[in-house]
């Protein structure tokens, strides 16, 4: 046996684009989730979605905890260890503001997302001919789940959002870039582009300064007393940067935001390429 694999790793996986795609995960990855827990590894689903967007059949696989919001929950074991979200006052400004200019977009919270009353609508008018370029089979994955179905599975919808308690907004139409709203919100809220790239300057996320994969990453290291030479990261969006330059390793998916390759140790592939199960065994964890 390798001394690599004598090392209990704990690993920290991003989902979307990483571990799988549109939600659905290769079975050598599963496989690999499985035999590295059997082999006495911790593995971590670390994800910039909300817990209530998570989908159950990812879970069920079987994680030893999950880091949701881009690091604003996080549980271990079932126990809940962190669960921040924006100060009510800061939550309604910023509701306030978006709704000043019309924009698109939802509130992300670990129990659901929430949006304005037609805000489906608009979301399927924007996000609907980006999806419709994506192929439905790339020969490994099965992409029949509707990725907007995804989106608005969780969601309820409400005419007055600004009480509401969240941790994490997706901006999805802005008619101003968002970059020129964030100077009306002050130095504790942050922004990071969209994900989807394509719909540039007027789409990114928005988020309590501060908050990030590899805070999360530090609660769990904190609360088992993990070595940060054993921390594995893998992910391949903005929002993975901090979660890469924190960890012991960092593993960027090749094709993934250019400051991730930057930032990371090494490569591995995308999901259709089992990615994360070659990642596994060339650090000695399945045997």
């Amino acid at each position: 046996m390798s001394t690599q694999a004598q090392r209990r790793r704990a690993i920290f996986l991003d989902i979307d684009g990483t571990y799988a795609d549109h939600g659905l995960a290769p079975e050598a990855h599963v496989d690999a989730v499985r035999t590295a827990r059997q082999r006495g590894h911790l593995v971590f689903v670390c994800t910039g979605r909300p817990l209530s967007m998570v989908p159950g059949h990812i879970l069920e696989v079987g994680f030893d905890g999950t880091i949701t919001g881009a690091g604003a929950r996080v549980e271990v074991a079932g126990e809940v260890l962190k669960d921040a979200r924006f100060e009510p006052e800061v939550a309604a400004h910023i509701v306030e503001t978006l709704d000043a200019y019309g924009a698109a977009y939802i509130l992300e919270a670990p129990e659901a997302l929430h949006g304005r009353t037609g805000v489906d609508r608009r979301l399927r008018e924007v996000l609907g001919p980006i999806f419709a370029g994506r192929a439905r089979h790339d020969g490994v994955l099965s992409t029949d789940v509707d990725p907007l179905e995804d989106i608005l599975g969780p969601m309820q919808y409400s005419d007055d959002l600004r009480a509401t308690s969240y941790a994490k907004i997706s901006c999805f139409d802005s008619p101003v870039p968002l970059a020129r709203l964030m100077e009306a919100f002050g130095p504790g809220v942050g922004l990071i582009p969209s994900s989807l790239s394509a719909l540039g300057d007027r789409a990114g996320e928005i988020y309590m300064a501060g908050i990030h994969k590899a805070v999360g990453i530090q609660v769990v290291e904190a609360r088992l007393g993990l070595d940060r030479a054993d921390i594995v990261a893998i992910g391949d969006s903005a929002n993975d940067i901090e979660m890469l330059e924190y960890a012991g390793v960092g593993i960027a998916v090749e094709g993934g935001h250019p400051a991730v390759l930057a930032v990371a140790d090494r490569t591995t592939a995308a999901p259709a390429g089992g990615g994360v199960a070659l990642a596994f065994a060339e650090l000695g964890l399945l045997g």
